[in-house]
């Protein structure tokens, strides 16, 4: 059996440092909370698309919005009392 492999080099070489840095982990994990809280808005959007929401779906939406609006403020609070953070 023929093996199917390429016989020639990529043509684009992969960058060397596709790991993210540091800095970059660090801000995701400061950003998570908005992330995770924008996912479950989502689940509840997407939940309700091909129906008439009920009152328990529009108290998910609602208390999802909430929780958006919620982690946005904390981080832009946050944002702002750091060091050299924009007002």
């Amino acid at each position: 059996m023929e093996s199917i492999v390429a016989r020639h080099m990529g043509v684009t070489a992969l960058p060397a440092g596709l790991e993210p840095t540091a800095a970059e982990l660090d801000a995701i994990e400061l950003e998570l909370p908005l992330i995770l809280a924008e996912r479950d808005e989502l689940d509840a959007q997407i939940m309700v698309l091909d129906r008439v929401p009920s009152e328990v779906d529009l108290t998910r939406l609602r208390r999802a919005r909430r929780r958006v609006l919620a982690a946005r403020t904390a981080l832009e609070n946050r944002a702002a009392a750091a060091p050299g953070g924009v007002a």
